[in-house]
This record gives C-alpha cells, sequence and structure tokens, in this order.
C-alpha cells in the first residue's frame, strides 16, 4: 500500500489582511500576474502555473490573519470519504464539510496537533 502521487502538495492558501495589497506584494516579487477568482467563500487570488499539472494556491482575505489560518491541501488517494475516515481513526478530526469544486473535491481536517491540512481528490473528468 504506497501512494505515490506526482505532488504531494496540491494546493495552499495564505490568509492575508489586504487581498490586494499582498497580490501586488506576490506578483512584484515573483513577477507575475495573480489570477482573479471566486471560490465561493469570496475572492481570491491564485498563483499561476503552467498547464494543470502544477502545485498552485491563493491567498484569501481574512480578519486578523495569522500562520494559523495557512492551510496545505495533500494529495489524498482514492475516495475522500475513506481518507476521513482515516484521519479520524489515526487521532485527527475531520474540520469541515466536503467542498465540491469544477477541479476536485477537499475537505478541511486537523491533524493530532492541532495543524489544519486539506485532503484533496481531483475530478477524473477535469
Amino acid at each position: 500500500m504506497t501512494f505515490t502521487p506526482q505532488n504531494a502538495i496540491v494546493w495552499f492558501e495564505l490568509p492575508v489582511s489586504d487581498l490586494e495589497g499582498a497580490a501586488g506584494f506576490y506578483e512584484a516579487v515573483l513577477q507575475t500576474k495573480l489570477i482573479d477568482e471566486n471560490m465561493g467563500n469570496g475572492p481570491v487570488k491564485i498563483f499561476p502555473t503552467n498547464g494543470q499539472a502544477g502545485a498552485a494556491g491563493n491567498l484569501f482575505q481574512t480578519d486578523g490573519s495569522s500562520a494559523s489560518d495557512t492551510v496545505i491541501h495533500l494529495a489524498s488517494p482514492g475516495k475522500l470519504e475513506d481518507t476521513l475516515a482515516r484521519v479520524k481513526s489515526s487521532g485527527g478530526d475531520v474540520a469541515s464539510d466536503i467542498v465540491e469544486m469544477p477541479a476536485g473535491r477537499f475537505a478541511y481536517c486537523l491533524d493530532p496537533d492541532g495543524n489544519r491540512v486539506g485532503f484533496y481528490t481531483a475530478n477524473t473528468d477535469a
């Protein structure tokens, strides 16, 4: 039983107190244009990648931005529901409902140390 995805980290989320200001910072530093998107929870700025296979992430606006709001999303083997069951049986907690989006599905979880982590499965038809 070995799951070896192309990328272990498939997405990241960085909390910011000023979405436009933070986007300007990262655009200047990385010499790129972030992509405006609405993910359902509000507007985000997505870091672009070269094609669909690259791991990417976004900036999101939050009140009282802190590092504890930073989330990495890890590739989930097989059915997401099975991964969430293993989170629970291994001492973690599932912290959200499953979120559906065009490219796939994910859920927020807490590991045994309280770190917030997302587990993600891609849609096979995406």
